[in-house]
């Protein structure tokens, strides 16, 4: 997966968006903590727990890159297994010890990540897509940790923050994981995304093939347009929503492992 856009310091968005969702735990009553989540059979408690593992992981591949020994870790990932193992892991501590362990993670990634000069951003570490620069991995945690929050927040009745760099950073990168997916399994199929989000506004231009490449230009004729909400986008891209427009079958190839959220909004 390769930017053409600037990338700033990506640390900002995510140790503030990790920062706020620890507010917010810290204002939960026991009774929230057990409540259910929109991830299904984890209540809020899982959910931070899921993060807690994440997040030490985020630290670690980074910090391994940065010394040049990158991490190989997930070659034996199952994203079912080994998710679900990590929550469990954790199911003896009580809520004030899952939110302490919580906020030494965001601690331990303020370490790994802030900071971080121009040419240690472009550093490899192991991430879900493969190795990727340190940048795009710390889109990833955002990303991930982002739609979390509302994974957390929407079900208790709150209204979630969204803040237009983390929105922005997070459709670029939900509207480029699905493709690189592909193309980290070897597929050489070439095609063209466009995404145009509002509200804030957002142009993505994902040209997927054996690299993914996610810039901002001018889609060509024949690109697969999505249009909508910034924050709808997002949505949808991640399984928490229908995603509200008709893609022609022959191109949803191109959403990769996203597929069945068509799925979902062909069955109502």
């Amino acid at each position: 997966m390769r930017f053409t856009v600037p990338i700033g310091d990506p640390a900002v968005p995510l140790l503030r968006q990790r920062r706020r969702l620890g507010e917010i735990l810290a204002g939960l009553d026991e009774a929230q903590w057990a409540s259910p989540s929109r991830c299904e059979k984890w209540a809020v408690r899982d959910v931070v727990a899921h993060l807690i593992g994440t997040d030490q992981f985020w630290a670690l591949s980074v910090t391994s890159g940065l010394a040049g020994e990158p991490t190989r870790f997930l070659t034996e990932f199952d994203p079912v297994v080994t998710p679900l193992s990590m929550v469990e892991s954790m199911n003896h501590l009580g809520s004030a010890e899952v939110l302490s362990t919580y906020l030494a993670g965001v601690n331990g990634l303020e370490s790994a990540f802030g900071g971080l000069h121009e040419a240690q951003w472009m550093v490899l570490a192991e991430g879900p897509p493969g190795h990727v620069p340190a940048h795009t991995l710390a889109s990833h945690a955002l990303w991930d940790g982002w739609i979390h929050e509302r994974d957390i927040v929407l079900p208790l009745g709150m209204t979630p923050t969204e803040e237009p760099d983390e929105v922005a950073a997070c459709l670029r990168y939900a509207s480029a994981i699905g493709p690189a997916f592909l193309a980290s399994s070897g597929s050489t199929r070439r095609g063209t995304l466009s995404v145009e989000g509002t509200d804030p506004a957002v142009r993505v231009l994902i040209e997927a093939g054996e690299t993914v490449v996610v810039g901002d230009g001018e889609p060509p004729a024949d690109a697969v347009r999505l249009e909508g909400p910034s924050v709808a986008l997002v949505e949808a891209l991640t399984f928490r929503a229908p995603l509200e427009q008709d893609v022609p079958k022959d191109d949803r190839w191109l959403l990769g492992g996203l597929a069945t959220v068509f799925d979902r909004a062909a069955e109502g």
